[in-house]
This record gives structure tokens, sequence and C-alpha cells, in this order.
């Protein structure tokens, strides 16, 4: 593991972001805990690359909230802001067409 950081997974939807801390907290020093809200997973940072794989280790596969938790090193944000779309060409009802 390269990161002190997170994924949670296999979240129940109605998980807040301080159980979660003090779910991983019983493991090592949460810097930040993060859920997302509607989508049933979340983020964890520790405050060590030795704690995140500690407790990956603990709670990989833990029942919480009658749920398995899937917890993993997160992968990297990608960026948003890259590809995609053609914005502001000419197409579809914008440009193109009659003239009045």
């Amino acid at each position: 593991m390269h990161t002190n950081k997170l994924y949670v997974g296999n979240l129940g939807y109605t998980t807040t972001p301080e159980e979660l801390e003090q779910l991983f907290a019983e493991y090592g020093t949460v810097m930040h805990a993060k859920v997302i809200e509607g989508k049933g997973f979340g983020f964890v940072e520790m405050s060590s690359q030795e704690e995140a794989e500690n407790v990956k280790e603990k709670l990989d596969g833990f029942e919480f909230k009658g749920r398995n938790l899937r917890v993993d090193e997160a992968r990297p944000q990608k960026d948003r802001r890259s590809g995609g779309g053609n914005r502001g060409g000419r197409g579809g009802d914008y440009g193109g067409g009659r003239r009045y």
C-alpha cells in the first residue's frame, strides 16, 4: 500500500461520517472520514500508511450495520475537467437548421 487513504465500500445508505470515523478510530488515528451520500461508499484517511494497512486487514469483510465492508487503498481521483464533450459547438437545436 502506498497511501494512508482508504476506500470503504458496501456502506449502508444511512451511515454517517461520524459512525465511520468511530469504527476506524478503534484501529488508529483518523484524520478525515467522508461518506458519499446516497452512494454506499466513503473514504477514510488514517494518520499513517502503517495504520491504513492495519485497518484494511482488520476491517475488510467486517460486518458493519448488517453489511460486509469492502476496505481497499483509495485510487487517485481522476481529473474531471479533461476530455469529452462538444461544448458550444453547432449541432442539434443550437445553431443549425432554419433561420427566420
